[in-house]
């Protein structure tokens, strides 16, 4: 690296980590000196993960490397340990001590099942867990499938998904199974707002899909499930359910709810100066790949301003865009963020934003498109 020039260093090659990248490329160019520190050699799609099991194509993949060369960035492929804030020094899981003056944290959550007895939706293996249990649907197998989301729930979008896609591979196989979502939401997708949880409560109507909300559950035993307050307990053949997130727990940081990372309006770590934090480790409700892009440019902002470039860091605001993938016409929902909820939401039959991905980002996305051309 070089010592003349500001020194960032950006921990994760996910989403955020990524669009932190690109950010602080066009923001403070030549002014930075950054590096990468990474686990994955490859970016995957992953939002596009829902569709392996049903047979399509895997999700788009690119080298991390290629990005890292792309801004200018020298990448370590290294997992983060832990930092040290007074001594700007962050360390990796191999032994390296690297010095920073600005620090992004974009880790990622921790994924841990909450039923002892059902398949856990994993955006990293989801052919692996699910290519049985379509099989199984389309051969006529599974009576009831009951996708399930936990009382401290992940990204919602893809229990949805899965339901819609499983409904609608039995129809075209002309086979009956009993679809139902349960979950802890007031509504369904309530995190986009009431005119999209009513279009997506119509659409689940009209598919057949039976949709519990405001439930807590409880699985002691295969196939059966108490729902919490209300005490009633179902039978079902299969359950697929969300992930329980956790934050990292970063030695060296203060302690949020969970191990998540407390950050503040410009996504500087609660208390620690030239520390940011983006992405699904912070202690921000909603964990999405288009919130935690934001976060990151939000934080590459602060970061370019301290590194000298001519630049207004503005605080959060964070809006989010959603592919509802149906198996049919998908439906594209938009909602801006406060306190964790959706307002003003909107939903189309078409794209409102450009590029239209499942991963709204700034710069993230236009690059990946470029690259997929």
């Amino acid at each position: 690296m070089d010592e003349q020039r500001f020194r960032v260093l950006i921990a994760g090659g996910g989403v955020a980590g990524l669009e932190a990248a690109l950010a602080l490329a066009d923001l403070a160019g030549e002014r930075i000196d950054m590096r990468i520190i990474a686990p994955n050699a490859e970016f995957a799609y992953r939002p596009m993960a829902v569709v392996e099991p049903f047979a399509y194509a895997p999700p788009q993949r690119r080298p991390v490397a290629a990005l890292a060369a792309d801004v200018g960035a020298e990448l370590l492929v290294d997992s983060f340990a832990w930092v040290d804030p007074a001594g700007r020094l962050a360390h990796t899981q191999a032994g390296a001590a690297l010095p920073y003056d600005a620090l992004v944290l974009a880790l990622g959550a921790r994924m841990r099942p909450p039923f002892a007895h059902a398949t856990t939706i994993d955006d990293r293996r989801m052919d692996e867990a699910l290519h049985g249990l379509v099989q199984d649907v389309e051969g006529g197998h599974v009576g009831s499938i009951a996708f399930v989301s936990p009382s401290r729930m992940a990204w919602p979008l893809p229990l949805y998904e899965l339901a819609l896609l499983t409904a609608r591979r039995a129809f075209e196989m002309n086979v009956k199974v009993a679809v139902m979502i349960i979950t802890p939401e007031d509504a369904p997708l309530s995190v986009f707002g009431m005119q999209a949880s009513t279009a997506v409560a119509a659409l689940l109507a009209s598919t057949g899909i039976e949709t519990i909300t405001c439930a807590d559950v409880r699985m002691n035993e295969p196939g059966r499930l108490t729902l919490v307050p209300e005490d009633r307990t179902l039978a079902v053949d299969r359950v697929v359910a969300l992930p329980e997130l956790f934050g990292p727990a970063v030695r060296g940081l203060p302690g949020g709810s969970h191990g998540f990372i407390p950050i503040d309006s410009q996504c500087q770590v609660a208390g620690v100066p030239r520390v940011y934090a983006a992405g699904d480790a912070t202690d921000y409700a909603v964990k999405q790949g288009g919130v935690a892009a934001q976060q990151a440019d939000t934080a590459a902002e602060a970061i370019a301003a301290l590194a000298g470039a001519d630049v207004t860091p503005t605080p959060l605001r964070p809006e989010i865009h959603g592919i509802l993938l149906t198996g049919a016409a998908p439906l594209y929902l938009t909602a801006r963020l406060s306190g964790g909820r959706g307002l003003n939401s909107e939903v189309a039959q078409e794209p409102t934003w450009s590029p239209p991905g499942k991963i709204a980002a700034r710069y993230l996305a236009p690059y990946l498109e470029r690259a997929g051309r």
